[in-house]
């Protein structure tokens, strides 16, 4: 198989992301028009999101572990098929318990199914620019906003939110299908091809239960699960923030947008700058630079104050995200990468549940976001501090017979 075919496997992996995560947070788009039309309350609706994330986190251990034993295709067929499936269900819902058990469970458990084994199968077929590799197949998540999202919004206007969700679901089939097609094992290489590679992960000779309980793995969780819970509040209450200054609402909503876009740019920025300088410094500075970020939101009131700390924001916690992955290759290897990283992914799909929950409660206590911010800038602090504590990575190199 043609070496270059590694470069189709990130196209696929970035066709399926994008679809699978814009069909999911397509439910901000669809709240209004669905408590109009069902009189089902926000909270409610809204509920399903929370599960989403819930589901997502147990789904990616799972989806995880089933790669490392069957590889990527039949996984992501699983979660293929299952996607459409649910929106198609949730479409034809007429009870918000229905709902939420379709939306928000099925559609996190399907969605799941992408995310941990594309990028544990990239890493399979890269050994150079694996960081940009990576961060490639994360992008597909930083394009779902602009596209799947406006496509939504645009068929509730023509049509009805029913119609919408039926179409998107009928969408994700007729472009998931065929890039499953796509998604293919890395050829196996020779024993003199395998003694050339050069240095490989001490962790490979891992058991799953040693990995999951290495300093490695909980360093690699916990800085994982910090880094999601100090982003994801001030993403979530960002417009709502805005509005608060006195941004125009729609404005406000183009901030979000600005940080979507400068989370592409910041995904090849951090991927190409981790192939050169090294994963774990890349992304200790990362996580240094969104605490100060999140705090700096607090000093700002204007429309392009906003839009200049919205393009590091976006660029920052966009570029961050896929080295986890990366890490969690050199320190335990191809073996049972499924695993660890889908473990690790469950923990970052708590933190990001955390976020929203939490900056609601603050403000319903205090009529005010400032500590959401202080609170976040704290957490993501707390993520840098537990980086720093990142043990060497262990390598060594494998001596020629």
């Amino acid at each position: 198989m043609s070496h270059s075919y590694r470069w189709v496997i990130v196209a696929a992996g970035a066709v399926m992301t994008c679809v699978a995560i814009g069909a999911m947070f397509s439910l901000a788009i669809f709240l209004e028009p669905m408590a109009l039309d069902t009189g089902w309350s926000r909270a409610g609706i809204s509920s399903a999101m929370t599960l989403n994330f819930l589901v997502m986190g147990l789904g990616g251990f799972a989806w995880g572990a089933i790669y490392d034993r069957l590889g990527a295709r039949p996984v992501v067929m699983a979660g293929a098929v299952l996607l459409g499936l649910a929106l198609v269900l949730a479409s034809r819902t007429n009870s918000l318990l229905v709902f939420q058990a379709t939306y928000g469970v099925l559609v996190g458990l399907a969605a799941s199914a992408f995310f941990a084994p594309m990028i544990a199968l990239t890493t399979a077929w890269f050994d150079t620019n694996r960081s940009l590799a990576v961060s490639l197949v994360s992008a597909g998540m930083g394009v779902a906003p602009m596209t799947i999202s406006p496509f939504a919004r645009w068929l509730i206007t023509a049509y009805d939110w029913r119609t919408a969700m039926f179409d998107i679901g009928i969408m994700a089939w007729v472009l998931l299908l065929p890039a499953v097609v796509l998604v293919r094992q890395p050829p196996v290489p020779a024993a003199g091809d395998a003694v050339a590679s050069g240095p490989i992960a001490e962790g490979a000779g891992m058991s799953v239960r040693q990995a999951l309980l290495s300093p490695q793995f909980i360093v690699l969780a916990l800085t994982f699960f910090a880094c999601c819970a100090a982003h994801s509040g001030p993403i979530f209450h960002m417009v709502s923030y805005a509005m608060l200054c006195g941004i125009a609402p729609m404005a406000a909503v183009s901030i979000y947008s600005v940080e979507g876009l400068a989370g592409l740019g910041g995904r090849l920025l951090y991927g190409v700058l981790a192939d050169r300088l090294g994963v774990k410094p890349v992304l200790i500075a990362g996580l240094a630079i969104q605490a100060v970020v999140i705090a700096a939101y607090l000093a700002v009131s204007e429309l392009g104050q906003f839009y200049t700390l919205a393009i590091i924001f976006g660029a920052t916690y966009g570029g961050v995200m896929p080295l986890y992955a990366v890490l969690a290759r050199e320190y335990f290897g191809q073996r049972i990468l499924g695993t660890v990283f889908g473990a690790a992914t469950m923990l970052s799909s708590i933190g990001m549940a955390f976020g929203p929950l939490a900056g609601g409660m603050v403000f319903d206590a205090y009529a005010s976001y400032s500590w959401l911010f202080i609170g976040s800038a704290l957490v993501g602090l707390g993520a840098v501090a537990v980086a720093i504590a990142f043990p060497r990575l262990p390598r060594r190199e494998l001596q020629p017979a």
